[in-house]
Parts: C-alpha cells; sequence; structure tokens
C-alpha cells in the first residue's frame, strides 16, 4: 500500500512538472526540485523526456547534482555528465563517497574523466584514482574507503574519546576496523560491544576475529549473496595481504540486487539494463537491431527444417495445421527450466556437485508432463482430426520435444555460463531455437515416414 501511494505521488509529480514546463512556469518547477531529495529528482529525470530532461537539468541546484548524478542508471548520468563542464563536475563530485565519485567518472572517456580528476586535490585525486583503478563490476569498485580503524592494544576509554574528538561517523557505521601495525585487519568491533563495555577493558579482548573480509577482487554479485546470507549492514574489504582497503554498505548491495535483477529482465528481450527509456531513436535501434539479427538466424534456422520437408506439407494441410502445437509446447516447458537454472547459477545454488541430479531432475520432469500433454494432444487431434494415426505421431513428437527441452533447459545456461556468455541474454533464444528444431524435425519426420 506505501509502496503505491509512492508510486501515486511520484507520478502525479512528473504530471505536476511536465504541465508547468508546457506553460513555461519555470519558477515553480524550480521550487518543486529544491523540495525534492536527490533519488527523487532523479527518478524525475529518468522519466522525463530528453528535452524537458535539460531544462529540469538546468534549474537543479548545482550542489545536488553530485548526489543526482549517483542515482542515475549509467546511459541517463552519461547524456547529462558528457554536457558537463570538467570543473562543474568536479565540484559536483565534491564531498560525495569514493565509490560514488568513481561511478560517475567511470564511463567518461579518459580524457574528460583525467581533466575532472584535475581539477580535485590531491588527496580525492589519490584514492579516486585508486577506485577507478579497480575492475567493474567487483567489490574494488563498489566499496567506500571512508572508514574508522584503530588498534587492539588500546582501552575502550581510549576509543570513546577518539570518537567523540571525531564527532561524527561515515554512513552505515555499524563496526570499527581493527589493525595491526602493518595495517593489516585483525577483527571488528561493533558499536553495540563498544558502548556496552566496561571503559578499561582492551579492544582485542572484545573484538571479533576478522575472518570474513570480503577479497578485493570478488564480484559484485558474490558480495550481494554474501550480505543476503550473512544479514550484513557493512562488510571490510581486504587485498591479497590482508590490508583493509575499504568497506561496503547495505546501501550499494541493495543498488547491485536491483541491478541485476533489471539485467536479467532487459537481457531476456536482448537489451541493456543501463539503456535510457526516452533514449534517442537511432541509438535504440542499433542496440535492438543486434538481437533483431541473431533472432533472425534462430528463426532461419527453424524454417530451414520445414523446408526439408515441404513435400509433406504440400500432400497434408493437417501437418501443416497442427506443426506450430509441438515447438510451442517444448520453448514454453524448456523456458521456465532455463529461468529456474538461471536464478540457482545467480545464488550460486548450481555447481559441479549438483548438476547431474538437477538434469535428472528437469528430463524427469520433461518426461511425465510429455506423457501427460503427448495423451492430451494426441486425443484432441484424433477427435479433431478423426485420424488415429496422426494423433500417435504428434503425441510421440510432444513427448520427444518435452524431454529434450528439459534437458536443454539445464545444459544451455549452463553451457553459455562457462562461455563467459550471460546465460540470460542467451539462454532463451538458444533454447527456443533448439526445440524449434527437435519439435519440427520430429514431428515433420514421423509424417513423412508414416503418412506420405
Amino acid at each position: 500500500m506505501a509502496e503505491q501511494i509512492e508510486f501515486d505521488q511520484a507520478h502525479q509529480t512528473l504530471q505536476e512538472v511536465s504541465d508547468a514546463l508546457d506553460n513555461g512556469r519555470f519558477v515553480f518547477v524550480r521550487r518543486q526540485l529544491q523540495s525534492m531529495e536527490p533519488e527523487d529528482i532523479a527518478h524525475l529525470l529518468e522519466a522525463s523526456p530528453r528535452k524537458s530532461r535539460e531544462v529540469l537539468w538546468q534549474l537543479t541546484d548545482p550542489e545536488d547534482y553530485g548526489e543526482i548524478l549517483d542515482e542515475l542508471n549509467e546511459d541517463v548520468k552519461d547524456s547529462l555528465v558528457s554536457k558537463m563542464a570538467p570543473d562543474r563536475l568536479a565540484e559536483a563530485t565534491e564531498g560525495l563517497e569514493t565509490d560514488d565519485v568513481a561511478y560517475v567518472l567511470r564511463s567518461l572517456p579518459d580524457d574528460l574523466s583525467q581533466q575532472v580528476l584535475d581539477q580535485m586535490d590531491t588527496a580525492d585525486r589519490q584514492r579516486v584514482e585508486k577506485a577507478l583503478s579497480y575492475e567493474e563490476d567487483t567489490a574494488g569498485s563498489l566499496m567506500s574507503t571512508d572508514v574508522i580503524t584503530i588498534r587492539g592494544d588500546v582501552e575502550i576509554d581510549v576509543v570513546l574519546r577518539y570518537m567523540r574528538i571525531k564527532g561524527e561517523l561515515p554512513d552505515q557505521t555499524d563496526t570499527l576496523y581493527v589493525l595491526d601495525d602493518d595495517d593489516r585487519l585483525i577483527g571488528n568491533l561493533s558499536l553495540s560491544i563498544l558502548l556496552t563495555t566496561q571503559p578499561d577493558v582492551q579492544v582485542s579482548e572484545v573484538m571479533t576475529d576478522a575472518d570474513e573480509a570480503i577479497s578485493v577482487d570478488l564480484s559484485d554479485t558474490d558480495v550481494a549473496s554474501l550480505f543476503e546470507r550473512r544479514n550484513w549492514v557493512s562488510a571490510p574489504v581486504v587485498d591479497e595481504d590482508q590490508k583493509l582497503v575499504g568497506r561496503i554498505t547495505i546501501d550499494d548491495v541493495v543498488d547491485v540486487i536491483r541491478e541485476d535483477a533489471e539485467h536479467s529482465m532487459m537481457s531476456m528481450a536482448g537489451m541493456d539494463d543501463d539503456e535510457d527509456t526516452f533514449a534517442p531513436v537511432f541509438k535504440s535501434a542499433r542496440r535492438r537491431s543486434v538481437w533483431l539479427g541473431a533472432n533472425v538466424l534462430a528463426a532461419l534456422a527453424a524454417a530451414s527444417v520445414s523446408n526439408l520437408f515441404e513435400a509433406t506439407l504440400e500432400q497434408m494441410a493437417a501437418i501443416a495445421i497442427l506443426m506450430t502445437i509441438v515447438p510451442s509446447m517444448g520453448g514454453v516447458a524448456g523456458n521456465q527450466t532455463v529461468a529456474l537454472v538461471i536464478r540457482g547459477l545467480a545464488l550460486g545454488h548450481i555447481g559441479d556437485s549438483n548438476r547431474k541430479e538437477l538434469l535428472f531432475k528437469e528430463a524427469a520432469i520433461g518426461l511425465l508432463n510429455g506423457i501427460l500433454w503427448a495423451l492430451i494432444i494426441g486425443a484432441i487431434v484424433v477427435v479433431w482430426k478423426g485420424d488415429w494415426l496422426l494423433g500417435i505421431i504428434i503425441s510421440g513428437a510432444m513427448l520427444t520435444n518435452l524431454l529434450i527441452a528439459g534437458i536443454a533447459g539445464v545444459s544451455v545456461p549452463i553451457v553459455l555460463k562457462k562461455m563467459n556468455i550471460d546465460p540470460a541474454l542467451a539462454g532463451g533464444m538458444a533454447l527456443t531455437t533448439i526445440t524449434d528444431v527437435v519439435g519440427l524435425s520430429v514431428f515433420l519426420g514421423l509424417a513423412t515416414l508414416f503418412l506420405v
């Protein structure tokens, strides 16, 4: 209910702002933007056509630019950043956490990114350059370097006095990190332990071992899985020498989970998960044409099977009418399995130890469904066309194709992942091609053998 109310309010704000822009009421729009949170302005920008978006950006308070850019999807962010002067962009990112600055700069051309870095002071520039040196979609690119560290040989009272002098904590801080003399992470001290322990107790006596630190090169998807399983609010990030290099907080992980979900959904349609809803026509057409081209090749492969049995189709119109049923059923059944396996791969549920068991399970499901629907479709065809042999043929093809769909539904995503091809992007198309080719080949082959 609360989500629906928030959605309705966002839609109402979008309508009000759009109407105000159309009527030239720019002062009203500026006041509206000043009363909105950065994340709400980001949503408004993403939901606005490109011409309106540019006007809205000009009316937005420049002090909010950095936080807004951090909330935008990559396509929209890049379109706005590309029109900003390097000094303005440097000002916009001032005060942001290192990982957020890196996100804003990462997709810029190298020369523009360097110009922005040159506008920063030395300390900020070094931190951002370090963040940019990590590969995208890893813990290193996700982490913030804003952490509080302490030594294990000091007393709790010393830590409390240090915290009071410091005055404020980084956002989402629930733990202090304990380092040795070589800056290696040796333990964690939660704020709850800090506040409930006697002042004269040493940190080393109450800290927990740092045995669950995240490696700096771990993928962001694996990071999200760890946060989900461990219910973390934050986690330390270490390099290969076990030295603390930063920390990851739950708000960044939520972004990863959302982006992964969008990626899976958009990839199934062959689209970029960061694509701007209001991207230019030619840019969107160029992106989508690649996927359409791949689908044409798959469709031609299935059509070539029908072409091999052209003589059969010419002699029996009933076969031409029924030939779409078998591949269609196989495609639906196979895509159900593909969706299950892709989710299992993403969650880390599928590995070398259980692949065979999963394969046998899905093959058994395909066999049982094949028997059920072979009997149902076969009976319908016999009643409809009055031909027992045609009913038996379509039943045999249905059974075969649903069995193959179950096997292929497991095999295709696993093979694609081993080939470093995104199963969400290519799995559905590959599976549909297999079920189309197998279904048509078996049905038309049996029809040619027994009816013609």
